[in-house]
């Protein structure tokens, strides 16, 4: 009894684990001294959020060595809830990178909500956003994946007596559960199949067959995926997506678009090319229709926002990322199809990297014309080249970066890998239907860009220089860009613009994530 007590006790791998529980030590941290920080310094919290997210990026550099593994199960080493290997590495540098520039853009836009419960929030969500790709069983996931969701309603619905904002929260929150309560049902289901959570011991219990249980294991794995779907807002489950985007502050609505969502593909390629790796005959052709779906979906929605009306510009973006959702299940799809899903997983992250880096940053400038108030029309990005040159090129080159077109070379690029992950699946049909969505895409991409170049509508203010009441031409006043804003503005487009550069680098790099 002695010895098996003893061989049950674990040593924990703290270098392992560390990014995750740097940024919720922090949010720990930010919620205490929100006690205790007087009104006029609350924005110190914002600099303490964003020096946990650095420390917890550098707390990464440990495990480029090599895979690390910790809460295994004893006697049984390959085993284990939690895995630091080349996967969980990138995904994670996403999703902290992602959070930071989120920090820096919602220094602005925190103004009349609550400092101390905000910056915890995202902390927290963004811990949950850091655990999710090193879990290696099914609890842990679904925990991982709420983690990242609890804070996240709170978060959309945070401003107090707004009420868009709490409907938002609310359809976040329904639909949210109800995906939860589907994932559930279906992790019991294969574990009752099985009798394991771990995901590579579910997937050899699947391979070497379930006998009688085989109808509940397969009803299980679709129920799980149907669940993460939602999450994911992939069609026909994305309804709640635009009203939340919309109805949020500006900055959370970034989170939502990019670092939950990449947390949630992690989740995804952990369930399809791992844990249920030997039903890839059903999920495959299952993802390659949604992906399709999904795309189409988001791309004529996009297509009907009208530059004039309220919150156009976030709604934009909100069905450009349901689109973009699709073009990151392609290559999912794919991995169904081919022995060594190697390449099409690191297809996925290099798609997920440049998508993370120029939404944010479209993000940021949104932040900067609108003021993260409740106009963020398309109409106000009119002439910013004449006020603003340099967040206009900035804006330019992000959605450049979508649409796929020079010099948004590294957006292209992306683009081409998601196409050839298809063809060589032998996906033609889907790699057709992409290509008419990028098509569309071109269209309010490029419309909204041209607005950033067009004329004013207003005339410009004349300065009297004489009695005689002559004047000059002389444009309105522009305000300073605060720094935070300007840093992600600048750190985004640095990014994308070094990754336009070399991006054969990108997808070298993210094919190597092997399980």
């Amino acid at each position: 009894m002695t010895a098996l007590a003893a061989g049950a006790v674990q040593s924990v791998d703290w270098i392992a684990i560390a990014p995750p529980v740097i940024v919720a030590v922090t949010g720990l941290a930010v919620l205490i001294a929100d006690l205790f920080v007087t009104p006029a310094r609350k924005p110190l919290l914002g600099v303490i959020s964003a020096a946990g997210l650095v420390l917890a990026g550098l707390a990464l550099l440990p495990l480029l060595r090599g895979d690390r593994a910790t809460f295994c199960v004893a006697g049984a080493p390959t085993q284990c809830s939690y895995v630091a290997d080349h996967f969980t590495v990138v995904v994670q540098l996403l999703v902290i990178g992602g959070a930071l520039l989120t920090v820096l853009l919602s220094m602005r836009d925190t103004r009349g909500l609550p400092a101390g419960e905000f910056w915890f929030l995202l902390l927290a969500s963004a811990s949950g956003a850091a655990l999710l790709p090193a879990s290696r069983d099914l609890a842990t996931l679904i925990v991982a994946l709420e983690v990242v969701s609890l804070p996240a309603f709170a978060l959309v619905g945070l401003r107090r007596g707004d009420r868009l904002a709490g409907e938002a929260a609310l359809k976040f929150f329904l639909s949210s559960v109800t995906a939860t309560a589907v994932s559930l049902l279906g992790v019991s289901f294969v574990y009752a199949a099985t009798g394991t959570l771990h995901l590579a011991a579910v997937a050899t219990a699947l391979a070497h067959g379930t006998g009688q249980l085989t109808v509940l294991a397969r009803t299980g794995a679709m129920l799980t995926l149907v669940g993460f779907a939602f999450k994911l807002a992939v069609a026909p489950f994305h309804f709640w997506v635009p009203d939340t985007y919309a109805g949020a502050p500006v900055p959370v609505a970034a989170y939502l678009s990019v670092v939950s969502k990449t947390a949630g593909f992690a989740g995804l390629i952990l369930l399809t090319v791992v844990a249920f790796r030997p039903y890839a005959h059903l999920w495959a052709p299952a993802l390659a229709v949604l992906a399709a779906l999904t795309m189409t979906t988001g791309n004529v929605a996009a297509l009907r926002q009208r530059p004039g009306h309220p919150r156009s510009a976030v709604r934009l973006l909100a069905w450009s990322s349901i689109a973009q959702a699709g073009y990151l299940l392609v290559p999912i799809a794919a991995a169904g199809y081919r022995a060594d899903p190697a390449r099409d997983v690191g297809t996925t992250l290099s798609y997920a990297l440049m998508y993370a880096v120029v939404n944010l940053g479209a993000f940021a400038v949104v932040v900067l014309v609108t003021g993260g108030g409740r106009s963020a029309r398309l109409a106000d990005h009119r002439a910013l080249f004449a006020t603003r040159p340099l967040a206009a090129l900035a804006l330019a080159f992000f959605l450049l970066c979508l649409a796929g077109l020079p010099p948004g070379i590294i957006g292209l690029f992306a683009k081409v890998a998601v196409f050839t992950s298809a063809v060589q699946a032998g996906l033609g049909w889907l790699a057709a239907v992409m290509a008419v969505n990028v098509v569309i895409a071109l269209y309010y991409y490029l419309r909204w860009t041209g607005l950033l170049f067009a004329r004013p509508e207003s005339a410009p203010m004349i300065t009297p220089t004489d009695d005689s009441g002559a004047g000059t031409l002389t444009a309105p006043s522009v305000a300073r860009i605060p720094f935070p804003l300007a840093t992600a503005i600048g750190l985004a487009a640095l990014t994308g613009v070094a990754l336009s550069g070399a991006p054969q680098l990108i997808l070298r790099f993210a094919t190597s994530t092997l399980f």
